[in-house]
């Protein structure tokens, strides 16, 4: 059943989406609730209201992501009728997976599934991300994943995970659903790093985006499933870096443990950045 639902969340989503005329993809909004195990389309017409109103409160054009339109729908004997509908955005579907029913496996798959789709096309998308050399990104990503790993501190520790040693434990069951099992010491001897060297300051680009996902859907995931107890934190935490191995694998992607290490740590490009800010002084 497990895999099934896997297999849904990473297949079919992408196996439903459209291209329009100019090669921008989109999805429809009755074959999306089909997917979502929504019976009636108009039982998914709330979830879609509320994905409008969170994407007007995030500063976002609703018509450019919600674009009304008519698809055409198989009914009873066979026959195709021309019904409303709803031209999606891959941001609106993800709005939409996080406003719909978690309770249902394939929407709580899929709230993972599209955040890190989304947020991976929004990096490629971002001029200003692009125009940055490699050192700048790796240094932009690590700070950006500092400040969404205290945030995940915090929840973790509302979720029941209180000590230094529940959160070493929390961590590392992130790191073995993200890294095929590995833990911290794990990633470390894969790396070839020393016991005094931070995991996260020795990676590239990729991995960092990878940890970063996983941090930031980890944190939301204890949130919005209210999460109390340190046994469900972890799992959640596996379940969440495992979610973003395996999207990695959908696309095609290399495994965060076989991604090269950096010559440089973050450490020596903030000292390089440093250096060259004092001589334009």
């Amino acid at each position: 059943m497990a895999n099934n639902i896997e297999k849904l969340a990473h297949d079919t989503f992408e196996s439903i989406k459209q291209i329009d005329n100019d090669g921008n993809e989109f999805w429809y909004a009755r074959a999306l609730a089909k997917i979502l195990d929504y019976a009636e389309y108009r039982n998914f017409l709330p979830v879609i209201q509320k994905a409008k109103i969170a994407c007007e409160k995030s500063d976002n054009i609703v018509v450019d992501h919600f674009v009304d339109m008519h698809e055409m729908v198989q009914i009873g004997s066979g026959a195709v009728r021309e019904m409303e509908s709803y031209a999606l955005s891959r941001y609106a579907c993800y709005l939409i997976v996080q406003n719909g029913d978690s309770s249902k496996p394939i929407i709580a798959n899929g709230q993972t599934y599209f955040a890190i789709q989304t947020r991976r096309q929004e990096l490629l998308n971002d001029e200003k991300f692009n125009q940055l050399k490699e050192d700048e990104q790796r240094l932009f990503l690590r700070n950006e994943l500092k400040e969404h790993n205290k945030q995940l501190v915090e929840t973790a520790y509302s979720a029941g995970v209180e000590t230094t040693l529940d959160f070493a434990i929390f961590q590392n069951h992130g790191y073995k659903g993200l890294y095929g099992g590995l833990d911290a010491k794990g990633i470390h001897a894969r790396k070839g790093l020393q016991r005094s060297q931070k995991i996260l300051d020795h990676m590239g680009t990729t991995e960092l985006a990878a940890n970063l996902f996983r941090a930031t859907q980890a944190e939301e995931k204890l949130r919005r499933d209210g999460i109390k107890d340190k046994y469900h934190a972890n799992k959640t935490h596996y379940a969440v870096g495992e979610k973003v191995r395996e999207t990695i694998k959908e696309l095609g992607g290399t495994m965060p443990e076989n991604l090269p290490k950096p010559d440089k740590s973050i450490a020596n490009i903030e000292v390089e950045q440093r250096k060259l800010v004092n001589k334009k002084k």
